[in-house]
């Protein structure tokens, strides 16, 4: 059976499951991913309760189990499980003879993050300068000439030296383009009008009224501390607890890709790997890409692309491939399509649309996708040689590990139990833009009292070559510090990636 043959890989290799043919399930036939072709990213998409979640699961714990690191974004709170053995139970003993699978309870190394700490985990933060122009735009919902303008801000920043750590680093930046003192500022950096500076302040503004400023801050978050195996050779895992922030789906989804592009950044060319270096999910993609801008689409596309010969796959995970565009779904060589819905019209084309981007199969798509039922899926992956495997409707194992979140006070307890909680729980403010700005500012008004308490009389020996008083502060340590600092460029502007976000500094 051709199909059976085109998954015969002699290779690593996952099992997902077994082919389901003509209604029956044939356990002989297993449905496999050679692991080599992970780092060629895959979408995994179906309706809700169709049975992605899982399906994640079941790829994860086989990655760990083969030494990979994953990254698993955890919108919803039930993915923790991951960490302990699974309940072994009627059902999964019954899908596990299905499938032919050796079922066995197992748990899995895992470390659980949170966004700026906000939720259980450990805190995920990053730098305003390392998080960039453009991916903050996307966060602040800043059309494309704000976008622009933003970008000139983070520009004048890197010039005068004003690092850019939190919210109020940049809000005191934009403020001081934007007051008498610094409208001049303005001429210099390429046009930008107090008007659209004034618009962004606004949205900072709002947007750390929202509590958001969290996120934003030190210590950066080294994101190669998600490339770590466990002890025992296994990869860990990986997860970000994002039930929290849920309710600001822009928000962690633009994280999410600031966590992926700084693995760009930091990550040498190894090229095609027997394994990848790490597999990324991407989950609820389709928020990245609502409202998007041309500039953001062709960044995460570039991403996408180049990150495979940095060792990495990235798994979207959403509803119909038609939420992600079609440059990047182009690049995604692995499908796991769950059930459909065709309740409505548009529900129709989206089925349609879905079983084009499909090889042609010996089976009829359109009814198939709306027939199969939970832990089901359509897949076709890369064979060991690049090349399409030919479709293959699949009854999906079970995952071995827990199918549901962690108590809370056991999460908390490995939480704080790791080793990077010290690093990374206690929030560090250095001296930073808006430091250097409240200081610039104090010793401008004391150089201002000074002169003006010169200019109402002549000094005691204006001819003895002492100076005026005036003299004294313009030639003043501090005064040239202040205007060397307001006036001239005292660093290199920071190498920006793809994404305008910044090369960390090691």
């Amino acid at each position: 059976m051709e199909i059976v043959s085109g998954y015969a890989f002699s290779g690593p290799a996952l099992d997902l499951g077994a082919l389901l043919w003509d209604g029956q399930c044939l356990p002989d036939a297993q449905i496999r991913i050679p692991l080599a072709m992970l780092n060629r990213h895959g979408l995994v998409a179906g309706a809700t309760g169709t049975g992605k979640t899982k399906t994640l699961q079941l790829i994860a714990e086989q990655l760990a189990a083969q030494g990979v690191p994953v990254f698993l974004a955890d919108v919803k709170g039930d993915v923790s499980g991951i960490s302990l053995p699974g309940e072994s139970g009627e059902k999964v003993a019954e899908r596990a003879r299905e499938v032919g699978q050796t079922w066995e309870a197992t748990g899995f190394p895992s470390e659980f993050y949170a966004l700026g700490g906000i939720g259980t985990g450990i805190p995920v933060r990053a730098t305003i300068t390392s998080f960039g122009p453009v991916l903050l735009s996307k966060v602040l919902q800043l059309n494309q000439t704000q976008e622009q303008s933003l970008g000139l801000i983070f520009h004048y920043a890197d010039q005068k030296g004003l690092e850019l750590v939190d919210l109020k680093d940049l809000r005191a930046v934009v403020t001081f383009l934007t007051s008498d003192e610094g409208k001049s500022e303005l001429k210099g950096i390429g046009g930008l009008s107090t008007v659209t500076a004034g618009v962004i302040l606004r949205a900072l503004t709002a947007f750390e009224a929202q509590g958001m400023g969290d996120f934003f801050g030190e210590p950066e978050f080294d994101t190669s501390e998600f490339l770590r195996a466990a002890p025992d050779g296994r990869g860990l895992v990986s997860v970000l607890e994002l039930p929290a922030v849920q309710d600001k789906p822009q928000l962690f989804s633009t994280f999410l890709m600031w966590l992926l592009a700084d693995l760009y950044n930091d990550l040498p060319e190894v090229g095609d790997v027997e394994k990848p270096k790490l597999v990324f999910f991407f989950d609820e993609a389709h928020l990245l890409f609502n409202g998007a801008s041309k500039a953001f689409l062709e960044a995460i596309t570039q991403t996408v692309r180049l990150i495979r010969s940095k060792g990495v796959g990235v798994f979207f995970v959403t509803q119909t491939p038609k939420d992600v565009p079609g440059d990047v779904l182009a690049q995604l060589g692995n499908r796991v399509q769950h059930a459909l819905r065709a309740f409505t019209p548009d529900d129709q084309k989206a089925l349609k649309a879905t079983v084009r981007t499909f090889p042609n199969s010996a089976y009829d798509l359109e009814e198939t996708l709306t027939a199969i039922g939970t832990g089901e899926a359509v897949i076709t992956v890369l064979s060991e040689k690049g090349a399409p495997t030919p479709v293959a409707v699949t009854r999906l194992r079970a995952p071995e590990s827990l199918m549901g979140p962690v108590e809370a006070g056991a999460l908390d307890a490995a939480v704080k139990g790791s080793l990077l909680y010290g690093r990374y729980a206690e929030a560090v403010d250095r001296e930073s833009a808006y430091e250097k700005l409240t200081a610039r500012q104090a010793e401008a008004a004391s150089a201002s009292a000074a002169a003006e308490a010169a200019g109402k009389g002549k000094t005691e020996g204006a001819g003895s070559g002492s100076g005026s008083v005036v003299d004294q502060v313009v030639g003043s340590g501090i005064f040239k510090s202040l205007a060397r600092s307001l006036g001239t460029q005292i660093g290199r502007e920071i190498s920006r990636s793809v994404f305008g976000t910044a090369r960390r500094r090691r």
